[in-house]
């Protein structure tokens, strides 16, 4: 990084700061006023005083802002206001990128799994050559994502169908200090000795979907939307030589 611009930014910095806590000192002396003035118990002639008092000390208030205004180069703040805009134009910048690579992603995934499909479907074509000699294949695309709200229903159809295995399950009970020995009896006896145990249960992602892809395969009849199962088709492209 540069020398000069840590320099700039280390004046400007303290400069700020130093505005800051100025700032926080002018206003505590006007709530000192005004506690001052709301006080029962102060006399007008004690009031007067202390009244001369924030006034004075308003007075060298604004004298020391004024001096550090002066003070400050206005080709420091010139720079400092030139770097802050490039971070904001590199940010939108950024931001205009990421938003250009998710529409890219999304026209790609339109080609690959609809059009291009859709088209050699149509033509009676699983596969073909382009003329560099890469190799497009249309391979059979399965997946699933069980919502939320299904899980229950789908975890308790895989245990009644014989597919119980599938489902991973992370069972949990916290135990404090000096109970390590109860930690270990936990693992057999938790529910007699009446812990609080915590269960997740959840089937991986490529585990669901290989057990998907063989169902479909197989032809084996299985509640697809309640597993929010789907089956489609992808364009693969190999490069090749000519």
């Amino acid at each position: 990084m540069n020398l000069y611009f840590l320099d700039i930014f280390s004046l400007s910095c303290d400069f700020f700061v130093d505005l800051y806590n100025n700032i926080l000192h002018y206003t505590i002396l006007q709530d000192i006023k005004t506690v001052s003035n709301n006080e029962p118990r102060t006399t007008n002639n004690e009031r007067r005083n202390m009244n001369d008092l924030i006034s004075e000390m308003e007075k060298e208030f604004e004298k020391t802002v004024s001096s550090k205004l002066e003070k400050v180069d206005s080709g420091e703040l010139k720079n400092v206001a030139s770097i802050a805009r490039q971070i904001r134009d590199e940010e939108e910048y950024i931001s205009s990128l990421e938003k250009d690579l998710k529409n890219a992603k999304k026209k790609l995934l339109q080609l690959t799994d609809e059009d291009l499909p859709s088209i050699l479907q149509e033509m009676g074509l699983s596969e073909f050559k382009l003329d560099d000699g890469s190799q497009v294949t249309i391979k059979q695309l399965y997946g699933a994502s069980i919502l939320v709200d299904n899980r229950p229903m789908a975890y308790q159809w895989l245990r009644d169908n014989g597919y119980g295995d599938l489902i991973k399950n992370i069972v949990s009970c916290e135990f404090g200090m000096g109970e390590d020995q109860k930690a270990e009896d936990f693992k057999d006896t938790a529910s007699r000795n009446g812990f609080q145990v915590e269960q997740n249960t959840s089937v991986h992602s490529s585990t669901l979907k290989a057990f998907v892809k063989e169902r479909c395969e197989k032809g084996d009849e299985f509640p697809m939307e309640l597993f929010g199962a789907y089956v489609g088709q992808r364009a693969i492209i190999k490069k090749g030589s000519k």
